[in-house]
């Protein structure tokens, strides 16, 4: 699959085709599925990383902490298990629908701790948004990255390190996750809590009402940041002053075009009429026309990561979010009166502080 020319294909006017199957929503992992035993003290919570992070709340599968877009979850999770975790040595596949796990093989020489590696099965994306799926499977994959390393966080393991850097379709993304240290301290008061990550699923459309200065601003300052310095971050704000901007260095909002683009976001994000009336809508832009396939999958899985960091602080402090994976002819850096084709709009957050009701099925 020729990355670059799917990413150039999705961005584009063309609308996707009609709806194909999208198959079984998990794998057909061999052997019997076996619960994920409770951990003793200084092992890895296996159960409790999971069940934060992947693992589904409703018989359909379409229900789970991570959003995804049209909640068809293409991302899949392999468990590579050393010495001090819940679980015996080995690999195991994960079956989020039923919160179980398959021996797949032994795991020689794995480190103490769980390697979680994730794969796409493509198929489930496909099935609805067609040739704009790529780009939705990368961000999906990112946001499944963030669920799980905020769930390690929760759990207060050790450090954790994440790989992101597009060098390889398979696996997509993995994380590192050690044992807790021995005598480690609890998490620091901001980090999430296992109720944060539970409620975290994104808020039913309208999103009404503008968030404050300071919120914009740590919100844009937090996903900067999750970015790791791949990506441009900006908000679009609504209310009696609308305009775009971003993170000043002295904890102010710094402005970068006046106006209301919001109507214009609604138009790039597949026709999302409702973006229009948004609170403010936080966009990751880049990954310019002539990215290759690395920087392509590196900057995508980036945005999916920061998004979901991003979005799980804002439902901390009591903001309607929901993320935005869908964008069209979305050449912000143009539009802002930079050069074409070196900004694209990659990934978004929209933003409010009421919704229209109770979370829904996480998408993005």
């Amino acid at each position: 699959m020729d990355l670059v020319t799917a990413l150039a294909r999705a961005r584009g006017a063309e609308p996707p085709g009609p709806d194909t199957p999208a198959g079984p929503p998990v794998p057909d992992w061999p052997g019997p599925g076996r619960a994920l035993p409770p951990a003793g003290p200084g092992l890895l919570d296996l159960d409790g990383l999971l069940r934060l992070s992947l693992a589904a709340a409703d018989p359909t599968g379409r229900l789970r902490p991570t959003p995804s877009a049209g909640a068809l979850h293409p991302v899949d999770t392999t468990l590579l298990v050393g010495d001090g975790c819940s679980l015996p040595p080995g690999r195991y596949g994960y079956d989020p629908l039923r919160h179980r796990v398959h021996r797949l093989s032994p795991a020689p020489h794995a480190a103490a701790g769980a390697t979680v590696e994730l794969t796409v099965t493509p198929r489930r994306t496909l099935s609805h948004y067609g040739h704009r799926a790529w780009p939705l499977i990368l961000l999906d994959t990112g946001h499944a990255v963030a669920a799980l390393h905020l769930a390690a966080l929760a759990l207060a393991s050790g450090p954790v390190a994440l790989r992101l850097d597009g060098t390889t379709g398979g696996p997509q993304a993995s994380l590192r996750i050690p044992p807790p240290a021995t005598g480690a301290t609890p998490p620091d008061p901001d980090t999430a809590t296992a109720s944060d990550l539970l409620s975290r699923r994104s808020a039913r459309p309208p999103l009404t009402g503008t968030p404050a200065p300071k919120d914009l601003h740590d919100l844009l300052s937090v996903a900067r940041t999750a970015g790791d310095g791949h990506l441009n971050w900006c908000a679009a704000v609504g209310g009696p002053a609308p305009a775009i901007v971003e993170a000043g260095t002295d904890g102010t909002l710094r402005r970068l075009a006046a106006g209301d683009a919001r109507p214009a976001l609604a138009a790039w994000a597949a026709g999302q009429g409702w973006i229009a009336g948004a609170g403010a809508v936080l966009l990751a832009y880049g990954c310019p026309s002539d990215a290759d396939a690395r920087r392509v999958r590196r900057d995508h899985l980036h945005a999916g990561y920061a998004v979901g960091r991003a979005q799980t602080t804002a439902v901390r402090r009591g903001l309607a979010a929901r993320a935005v994976g869908s964008w069209q002819r979305a050449d912000l850096g143009a539009a802002l009166g930079g050069e074409p084709e070196r900004n694209w709009i990659v990934h978004g957050l929209a933003l409010g502080t009421e919704s229209a009701g109770p979370p829904g099925k996480g998408n993005s």
